[in-house]
């Protein structure tokens, strides 16, 4: 009795075992991005004759960099779930009608076939506080900020070039002034008349303020005792 109990678990297995290489896990979405309090869909497919029973895991990162894997509960108003046959491909979806900031995590679909059970690929759910506005601006108002930007820009780059402009084009008027003023200082001389200026100035500086005794002795008349 026991001899056939073996060799019939042995048989069944086998058989299961063999109705599990008939499994084929389609590929799963790996991220879902939902922001707080949205809409979110998950699904799990896979291509198999088979009608295996299906859950809903969770598996939660804990601080440590383990994971605790939990069963759904779906009869809660937040979530439930259905499925969808489509040209041999069997997809179980879970719907979330309001996701909430301890929704994240990953999901994943267990399928249980006798004792024999099998995990699909999960996809992970992260759910997001969006940013908050603290101006609601129309596009037309967006528009016009962005060209008075583009003004301010160009005006930035104009002053700054146009002011070195006008400071080099003045500088240049007065080195120009400056050389006809010096040109007008020597107009008008003759040059003749300042070289022999210059001789008498240079014999004059020669002779000295005194003259010699000896050539003024015949204009010098001497008193008698």
């Amino acid at each position: 009795m026991a001899f056939t109990l073996i060799i019939f678990l042995c048989f069944w297995a086998a058989v299961a075992n063999a109705g599990f290489e008939l499994l084929k896990l389609e590929a799963d979405k790996p991220l879902v991005r939902v922001a707080l309090s949205h809409e979110a869909t998950i699904r799990c497919c896979y291509r198999w004759n088979e009608s295996p029973y299906v859950n809903w895991i969770m598996n939660i990162h804990t601080t440590n960099g383990t994971t605790m894997p939990s069963l759904l509960n779906l009869s809660n108003n937040l979530m439930n779930n259905s499925t969808d046959v489509t040209g041999g491909v069997t997809c179980h979806l879970l719907f979330f009608k309001k996701v909430r900031l301890n929704d994240t995590g990953l999901y994943q679909c267990k399928l249980d076939y006798g004792t024999f059970h099998i995990f699909t690929h999960g996809t992970f759910l992260q759910v997001y506080i969006p940013l908050q506005k603290t101006l609601n601006l129309s596009e037309s108002v967006k528009n016009s900020i962005i060209t008075a930007e583009g003004v301010l820009l160009l005006m930035c780059v104009l002053l700054p070039g146009t002011m070195l402009l006008c400071k080099s084009k003045r500088l240049n008027q007065l080195e120009r002034k400056k050389g006809r003023e010096e040109e007008n200082i020597y107009e008008g001389l003759n040059l003749d008349d300042c070289n022999s200026a210059y001789h008498q100035i240079q014999r004059t500086n020669l002779q000295g303020p005194y003259q010699d005794v000896a050539n003024c002795a015949e204009d010098i008349q001497l008193e008698k005792p």
